[in-house]
């Protein structure tokens, strides 16, 4: 058969997840450390796990109603008017199969053929691909490191057409760590007044700030009903296997999203919904162990890539580092093969999340400060026999 012919043309235009291949290196190579994945190296609370064992042995495993639990609906929608001040209706979310599926949901029901989406760069691989499978025009929206990574209002405005119909605003971001404040969200939000631009705003990272409490665009006045807010527990409660993110947004969107959710999906996970419940109502300690963790250890990266010379920009938010290698004369994508290949360290080339990210490397610290000491000593290896080329 030929199966050239056989695949969809869409499909194959598709690059791999830039990612990807480093990851596959780092499993495959005997010895090396990853400081690659965006995954917390904390075990799941105890409390969600003995929530899911309680879950087996009632077996309580059957399909829940399609937009999920009645019950941790109304915990999420607690949560974030807890948190955020902003009041949603059980029936305003759905429970996805993580925070992927919500973004892959929002941006289908969205788009028409041919329309644009806006969208910051440097930022998480997915939403491009998405928007190109929907049949719409990603439109990359660059930030640079002398703005701290943040979107402004000018870049926006700039790119703005008569096809515009969605901006993706990712903060707190990976792969920089930037976050953006009330008043940097502000000038945002009164460009996008008038319009019928959707935000999807995806706030995965919302719980694991370091001195700045988490604003969502949707808390400024007349943001709530032109943005579709994506989270969800993998990153705040180290449940990234249980594959469990929601969605919140206007009532009429959200109809449209729970019909492709049916039809692709069904339900979410039923021990991950019960677990979730857990998570919301009994784990904000948790939480908070983990952050002020992060902090150590993000502090520590940030410094000793400061001292070998990559000079790296303080994250505010998530759990990376994006330190510029341009000192190594090397691309982003040279240098993080050579690293694995000669020093066993596997991380980002910056240019995965975008061109904008050309130059710069993704450095994830949810890792034990021995990793993280570990594979920085043998990066600085690595910068000094570069250096003895010359």
């Amino acid at each position: 058969m030929d199966y050239d012919k056989i695949l969809s043309d869409k499909i194959k235009t598709i690059k791999p997840s830039g990612i990807r291949k480093f990851f596959d290196i780092a499993a495959q190579t005997e010895g090396v450390i990853s400081l690659g994945v965006g995954e917390p190296d904390f075990p799941t609370p105890w409390s969600v796990r003995r929530a899911a064992i309680e879950t087996i042995e009632r077996r309580r495993i059957v399909y829940t109603a399609n937009p999920g639990l009645l019950e941790l609906r109304k915990t999420i929608c607690s949560k974030v008017e807890e948190r955020l001040g902003l009041k949603y209706e059980p029936d305003e979310a759905i429970v996805t199969v993580g925070g992927s599926e919500a973004i892959d949901l929002a941006i289908r029901t969205i788009l028409n053929p041919g329309d644009e989406v806006l969208i910051v760069e440097p930022s998480f691989v997915c939403y491009s691909p998405i928007t190109e499978l929907a049949g719409g025009i990603p439109v990359p929206l660059e930030t640079s490191e002398k703005e701290e990574f943040k979107l402004t209002a000018e870049t926006l405005r700039s790119k703005i057409t008569e096809r515009t119909k969605m901006l993706i605003l990712p903060y707190p971001n990976n792969p920089t760590g930037a976050i953006m404040t009330k008043e940097e969200l502000e000038p945002i939000a009164e460009v996008l007044r008038g319009t019928d631009i959707i935000v999807l705003s995806d706030e995965i990272y919302s719980e694991l700030t370091y001195g700045e409490k988490h604003t969502s665009i949707a808390q400024l006045d007349g943001m709530k009903e032109r943005t579709i807010l994506v989270n969800g527990f993998s990153k705040a409660y180290a449940m990234t296997g249980w594959r469990l993110g929601y969605v919140l947004g206007p009532k009429p969107i959200i109809k449209q999203m729970l019909k492709l959710h049916q039809y692709a999906i069904m339900s979410s996970p039923t021990i991950s919904q019960y677990a979730g419940i857990e998570a919301i109502r009994h784990c904000d300690d948790e939480i908070k162990k983990m952050v002020d963790e992060y902090d150590a250890r993000r502090r520590l990266i940030v410094k000793e890539f400061n001292r070998m010379g990559m000079e790296c920009f303080e994250p505010k938010g998530a759990f990376y580092v994006f330190p510029s290698i341009k000192c190594s004369g090397l691309s982003s994508e040279e240098f993080c093969t050579r690293l694995v290949e000669e020093y066993k360290v596997a991380i980002v080339p910056g240019n995965a999340f975008g061109q904008s990210g050309e130059g710069y490397v993704r450095v994830s610290y949810a890792y034990s400060i021995n990793h993280i000491l570990e594979a920085l000593k043998r990066i600085e290896a690595f910068l000094a026999s570069l250096k003895n080329e010359k």
